[in-house]
């Protein structure tokens, strides 16, 4: 039978659907706290404290490199160590890295760190924690997928996985502007932390795996295109399009924050109450894509990926002429119904092209790709809605969407990244 030879000993597995469910659970945690963090804390914080825009974003973006930087690192030790230790690992580091940003904030409100530049320092470090040991959770959450999913389940199994971030995005908004409201801007940082930890315990305990890691270590290790993955034909076209699919959200999303409060009028603290609400509606088109559409449509990945780009960049063009609340959240819908989209396609596509052996290899690149744009969105996003132009970011979005849709449409090779005929 075709891909007999690629099943790996424990799949299908009876008990892996509780299993998928403990990592929606954990993706879900990850989604909610950074959401918080984005739209609830860190804006907030930093006009509290007079700091420049600019600043919030460079939070994000040291942390974007780490998370690039190590995550393939973590998929392939998850290929050694077991993807459950890696996946644990990870969520005690989130936990970590929350735990320090209300720690820090906390203090700087208090007034006893008044150091601008020292403020923005221990934010960027408690931060960092977060993309370097907190990116251990994706690869090798999407790896445990991959490896007990069959070929014809793999995109619908990885959009449900990819779902639980996108659950966390919609009941973190609306949670944190209440949590805000009646406990301060960094409660929602010191409640993730505790959530983060709660999840970091449950997977440590009660995430299955009897495989033993080591086989696989081994056989990685005989696999030709195992080094440079990402050099291959079959891989790089799916780590070029998140790439750029991730330096146009990063943009869209962070400038979002400051968009809003200044097409409003409103402070850093009022701001919540609007900007809450506007991540919902995004996030509650992420389920519509990935939840619905999705399974019920069954396009080629391909096709996700260009079709994706069409929303997104219908919302990016709405960013340019919004005047008011209601534009604003319309942009935010198609925003997030582009991401469910596209992002299923890439990781879907990357997944399935290549063998079970490498599915760590390959997630910790597509996780990596996820964070890269981040890396650089302060500069053509914050800090050049500050001081160049409020419209220039999202009309260079609109820009790269389009690019992306014909790439992705017409510069990718048919049946890339597809199940095979006689494949199951």
């Amino acid at each position: 039978m075709a891909g007999e030879t690629e099943r790996l000993p424990d799949q299908p597995r009876p008990d892996r659907r509780n299993a998928f469910i403990l990592l929606f659970f954990a993706l879900m945690s990850v989604g909610a706290g950074n959401t918080m963090l984005l739209a609830a804390v860190l804006p907030q914080l930093t006009r509290e404290m007079a700091m420049p825009d600019w600043m919030a974003g460079a939070v994000f973006s040291l942390s974007a490199l780490l998370w690039s930087l190590c995550s393939p690192f973590w998929g392939k030790r998850s290929n050694i160590w077991g993807r459950r230790r890696v996946a644990a690992a990870g969520m005690f580091g989130y936990a970590a890295s929350m735990f320090l940003i209300w720690v820090t904030g906390s203090l700087a409100l208090a007034g006893i760190l008044t150091n601008l530049v020292a403020v923005f320092v221990c934010l960027a470090l408690a931060r960092s924690l977060f993309g370097a040991i907190g990116s251990a959770t994706n690869p090798a959450a999407q790896a445990y997928v991959a490896d007990r999913t069959s070929k014809a389940e793999r995109q619908s199994e990885i959009a449900f996985l990819s779902s639980g971030f996108s659950v966390g995005t919609v009941i973190g908004p609306a949670f944190a502007a209440a949590l805000a409201a009646v406990a301060g801007i960094l409660s929602p940082a010191l409640f993730t932390a505790v959530l983060a930890a709660i999840m970091a315990y449950l997977i440590w305990f009660h995430l299955p795996e009897t495989r033993a890691p080591v086989a696989d270590a081994v056989r990685i290790q005989a696999e030709a295109d195992a080094k440079d993955l990402w050099r291959t034909e079959r891989v790089l076209p799916f780590l070029i399009y998140a790439v750029c699919l991730s330096l146009v959200t990063g943009v869209l999303t962070q400038v979002f924050v400051f968009s809003v409060m200044d097409t409003l009028n409103v402070s850093g603290r009022e701001a919540a109450a609007y900007t809450g609400p506007a991540f919902t509606v995004g996030a509650v088109a992420v389920l519509l894509a990935q939840l619905v559409l999705i399974p019920r449509l069954h396009l080629k990945n391909k096709t996700l990926m260009w079709v994706g780009c069409l929303p997104l960049l219908m919302g990016a063009v709405m960013m340019i002429f919004a005047s008011n609340y209601a534009t604003l959240i319309l942009s935010q819908f198609l925003i997030g119904l582009g991401q469910g989209l596209a992002r299923p396609g890439f990781s879907s596509g990357a997944s399935l092209a290549v063998p079970p052996q490498l599915q760590g290899n390959v997630a910790g690149l597509v996780i990596s790709a996820n964070g890269m744009g981040y890396i650089v969105t302060p500069l053509f996003g914050l800090f050049v809605y500050e001081y160049v132009s409020r419209d220039l970011p999202f009309i260079l979005c609109a820009l790269m969407l389009a690019g992306m849709f014909l790439y992705s449409r017409f510069g990718m090779k048919d049946g890339l990244g597809e199940i095979r005929e006689g494949e199951e």
